[in-house]
């Protein structure tokens, strides 16, 4: 049997799971049907997905330990029993279900965890939408592909043609190359202690992540003492209701924004794209909390994940730097905050300028080592937190995209709350919009809904504030 070890920040997903915390991602797309579509479209969609063939990697991949997901030599393995029948799965809606209704059930799917003994992953088809629409609610766990990886599948699987109506699912397109920990073939050649040798190799490369850690952890309590240091900052971060301790169930809610409006404040504010981003973020974050009697003195503090491949990478696993940032949510005008805002990202990614992938996924590691202190002590979500909340923009496909000739009306992220971070926002680019997906901790957020209405509220009132004209 062929074993791939894991990478140190795909081990860290493991290592973070737990019954409060499950460390999956989901993407929700809402698609409106062809207008030639018969009623019993979606029935045929996945009587042929359940028909499908082979399943390629890294969907048919599985851990190698799955009742020990800490364990150092852990490994991905291909599953060759692989059931599709457990992957793909069809859920109905009360017709015409409505958003709130989708919302629900979405926030349901994602209160459970993945099951380790099978390929992590699900898609769950569910129809009843209003006018004959339907949804994907795909889940994988966040071991197997980042949202860089996830962006690749998704302009593999849909189509710009609407014509187009044979293209599989994800989990059936053939991989354009072999991902970091996809399976590898055995040498006809090896001899018959060669898998003992690899787990070897892999306990080797593990201690030496482990040694690298410990260096790792020396830099950062010298570079601690700077007062001008990313993790000095962090530091700062106010306690606050976002960073206790979480349940597992969630509250997922939605917000739609024209990308050209945002585009537009933030030429006219001479940021960038994110920073918008964050600002929209910390103007509903601030009016949210605010209502609640639980807004902090001092800023909150975000986390932004970087994304650290060159340009040409094809995917695959994770690859993904950190930066923090200011969301100046102590100040009360909206152009005000965005300047500042501003002023912290570009501090930020001074510090990476002219690094290579590996020297920002080490630096990153640095600005990490409170939070990942935190989480190997047990104390992350009861002590004062490295950051309030993470948020990660993520760029998706420019054109309209199909499936089987229904075209696709949105892509709704969905992160990863755990202890210490009861909040995650999550934002695509497709087609001319922004979708805002905010997943948190259902008791320690309620009316989740206001949040996303208050930071869509919030880009109206930063062109306000910037004396341009206010579309709605």
């Amino acid at each position: 049997m062929a074993l791939k070890p894991l990478t140190p920040n795909d081990a860290m997903f493991l290592m973070g799971e737990s019954r409060d915390t499950m460390m999956h991602v989901a993407g929700l797309l809402p698609f409106s049907p062809p207008a030639d579509a018969p009623p019993d479209f979606l029935r045929g969609v996945l009587d042929e997905l359940r028909a499908t063939g082979e399943i390629h990697p890294p969907w048919n991949l599985k851990l190698r330990f799955p009742e020990l997901l800490k364990s150092p030599i852990q490994a991905w393995v291909k599953d060759q029993t692989l059931d599709i029948d457990y992957h793909v799965r069809r859920s109905a809606l009360p017709a015409p279900g409505d958003e709130r209704e989708l919302g629900v059930l979405v926030s349901r799917l994602h209160s459970h965890p993945v099951d380790f003994h099978k390929p992590p992953w699900e898609v769950h088809l569910i129809e009843g939408l209003e006018g004959g629409r339907f949804a994907l609610y795909c889940k994988v766990h966040h071991s197997l592909v980042d949202g860089f990886t996830s962006m690749r599948i998704l302009k593999r699987t849909l189509s710009t043609d609407p014509d187009a109506r044979g293209q599989p699912l994800f989990f059936a397109v053939p991989p354009t190359h072999v991902p970091h920990h996809a399976e590898a073939p055995m040498d006809p050649s090896e001899p018959p202690g060669a898998p003992f040798g690899a787990l070897m190799g892999m306990v080797r490369s593990q201690l030496g992540t482990a040694r690298s850690l410990g260096s790792s952890l020396m830099d950062a309590v010298r570079a601690a003492r700077r007062p001008d240091s990313t993790l000095e900052r962090s530091l700062r971060a106010p306690p606050s209701i976002l960073n206790g301790r979480i349940g597992r169930n969630r509250r997922f809610a939605t917000q739609q924004l024209s990308l050209a409006r945002v585009k537009a404040v933030a030429k006219t504010a001479g940021g960038t794209l994110n920073d918008v981003v964050l600002a929209l973020s910390a103007g509903g974050l601030r009016r949210f909390l605010s209502e609640m009697g639980a807004l902090p003195d001092a800023p909150l503090i975000t986390m932004l994940p970087v994304n650290a491949r060159p340009k040409d990478d094809p995917g695959g696993g994770n690859a993904v730097g950190a930066i923090l940032a200011s969301l100046a949510t102590h100040l009360a005008d909206p152009l005000a905050r965005l300047r500042e805002i501003i002023t912290s990202t570009r501090q930020a990614k001074d510090q990476l300028q002219g690094l290579s992938g590996n020297a920002i996924i080490q630096l990153s590691m640095l600005t990490m080592v409170p939070f990942a202190l935190q989480m190997l002590t047990g104390t992350i979500g009861r002590i004062r937190p490295a950051f309030n909340v993470v948020i990660s923009n993520v760029a998706g496909p420019e054109q309209p995209l199909y499936f089987r000739g229904a075209r696709l009306e949105a892509a709704y992220p969905m992160s990863i709350p755990f202890h210490g971070l009861a909040l995650n926002i999550t934002c695509q680019s497709y087609a001319g919009s922004l979708n805002l997906g905010f997943i948190g901790c259902r008791d320690t957020l309620p009316h989740m809904q206001r949040l996303a209405v208050y930071s869509g509220e919030a880009l109206a009132e930063l062109e306000s504030a910037l004396g341009m004209t206010v579309l709605t």
